[in-house]
């Protein structure tokens, strides 16, 4: 625990699927090593979801930065989320290095939204949660312009 420290310094914007209307199919995060953090968390976000349209989400798992062998987390993918309940809503995922197919050496992550029948508001990100060796924050996706 660090009292003292800013939470931009315990947590880092890996990747994001930046805010969209998604069409039916899967959006993915960039392949992110684990090298430098004790756990990552992923947000899944909603907002207005197409007629009839359904989100899931899941982890995946591979060997390197260009996702070979790359296959599923078990247990973590969320709860299909659907129309009738689903919209403006958010689903946290943790994940830690235990997660991983470590015999076999997976060390890369990524977050897949798959948005099925119907074009769907959706916004994800991965964030890298206790940094090995602090601050967090140097760890940041280029896209993040911003620490205050």
């Amino acid at each position: 625990m660090y009292p003292n420290a800013k939470g931009s310094e315990l947590l880092a914007v890996l990747a994001t699927i930046d805010p969209a209307s998604q069409a039916a199919g899967t959006a993915t995060t960039d392949w992110i090593s684990m090298a430098a953090f004790h756990d990552l968390l992923a947000i899944v976000q909603t907002g207005t979801l197409g007629t009839n349209a359904t989100v899931d989400a899941k982890l995946q798992q591979a060997k390197d930065a260009s996702g070979t062998g790359a296959k599923d987390v078990t247990g973590k993918s969320i709860t299909q989320i659907v129309k009738a309940t689903g919209e403006n809503k958010q689903v946290l995922v943790n994940f830690s290095p235990a997660d991983f197919d470590l015999s076999n050496d997976y060390g890369f992550v990524r977050l897949a939204v798959t948005v099925a029948v119907a074009a769907s508001q959706i916004s994800a990100q991965l964030l890298g949660v206790n940094p090995l060796y602090a601050p967090a924050d140097v760890a940041n996706s280029s896209d993040v312009i911003q620490v205050l």
